[in-house]
């Protein structure tokens, strides 16, 4: 079950990436297929009314976050629970020790709870935790975006294709991020379900919880995870910031069918830098994995590939718009494309 889950997934990222991947290819002879694939990924602004019949309207976005904050959260609460299980009981001075150990380059300490293999079997599911929370604030910022910043003309549409593509993303995205561990987790929850049928309600929460343990799972985190974490942070903040300038733009707009050349942050390098803030937080991702998590690199790959068809149909948008846009603007990654 657990290989193919990730097999499946794997399989899902590479056949939704490689029809984008062609359709980036400049060539004559794909301009029609470039068309059909456009015409799936086209909304709010660059859909043209012509395009409405089989389109939902583009505030729909909310669906995807509420969808995703439930089921991450759901994720990253089973996830967390099995973490918890498999870590052994430690005092604190104990684990004072661990974190001062492990900063210092020391590994040893947990040699007198269990075998290696046990240590870096924790240490791994410890990762798809840190990676879920990194994932959980991703989606909680979006919903709050979604609600209380974008403020979405109520003729501004996205196709029906776009709008279940967006639904597979966020249940695939943060299963993809747990999924090397999910039949475990899913045995697991299964064996808390059936305990808490057999005791009761007021035997389990009798059990005394160990918050220490709880926390051990973050504390053997590795150094590069750190890293993708920061990665995460920056496009995190930036992201933020280039959305409430678009939801700027949008306020007392509702019924307004004129647009305003967005400016400041990365809008001074690129037409769409809330895109490329995406890339950013999902290449945090693949850096906090280790660079060695294959579906989480076909993940991104998705990210990158979707993203830049979507950016390039935007800057064309502008040029066409705007006679004085900014020329020194490029479509998505500064200086290069």
């Amino acid at each position: 079950m657990e290989l193919g889950l990730v097999t499946l997934l794997r399989a899902a990222w590479i056949a939704a990436t490689l029809p984008i991947v062609i359709a980036l290819i400049p060539s004559s002879k794909l301009r029609s297929f470039q068309q059909f694939l456009l015409g799936f990924a086209k909304r709010g602004k660059i859909m043209q009314s012509s395009s409405n019949k089989l389109s939902v309207p583009q505030k729909l976005f909310i669906h995807f976050y509420v969808l995703a904050f439930v089921w991450t959260t759901l994720l990253l609460a089973a996830t967390w629970l099995y973490a918890y299980s498999t870590t052994p009981k430690i005092s604190e001075p104990l684990l004072f020790s661990s974190i001062t150990s492990h900063l210092t380059g020391g590994s040893r300490i947990f040699s007198l709870q269990g075998s290696h293999t046990s240590k870096e079997h924790r240490s791994k599911i410890g990762l798809s935790v840190f990676l879920l929370l990194l994932m959980e604030a991703q989606i909680l910022r979006r919903l709050f975006e979604s609600i209380y910043v974008f403020k979405y003309s109520p003729y501004a549409r996205m196709h029906i294709f776009g709008y279940l593509t967006g639904l597979f993303f966020y249940t695939a995205a943060p299963l993809s991020l747990c999924c090397n561990y999910a039949r475990e987790v899913y045995k697991f929850g299964l064996s808390l379900i059936q305990e808490f049928i057999v005791k009761g309600k007021d035997r389990m929460l009798a059990t005394e919880v160990d918050w220490w343990r709880f926390l051990n799972p973050l504390v053997q985190l590795r150094w590069y995870t750190w890293i993708g974490a920061a990665i995460f942070c920056w496009g995190w903040i930036h992201q933020c910031r280039c959305h409430a300038i678009l939801g700027s733009l949008r306020e007392n707009r509702e019924h307004s069918d004129d647009y305003v050349v967005p400016d400041g942050d990365w809008f001074q390098y690129v037409s769409s830098p809330h895109y490329l803030a995406e890339i950013v937080i999902y290449a945090g991702f693949v850096v906090a994995s280790g660079c060695s998590d294959l579906t989480i690199c076909l993940l991104w790959g998705f990210v990158v590939a979707n993203l830049v068809l979507a950016a390039a149909e935007t800057h064309r948008w502008y040029l066409h718009k705007f006679d004085n846009y900014p020329r020194n603007r490029f479509a998505i990654f500064p200086f290069v494309y």
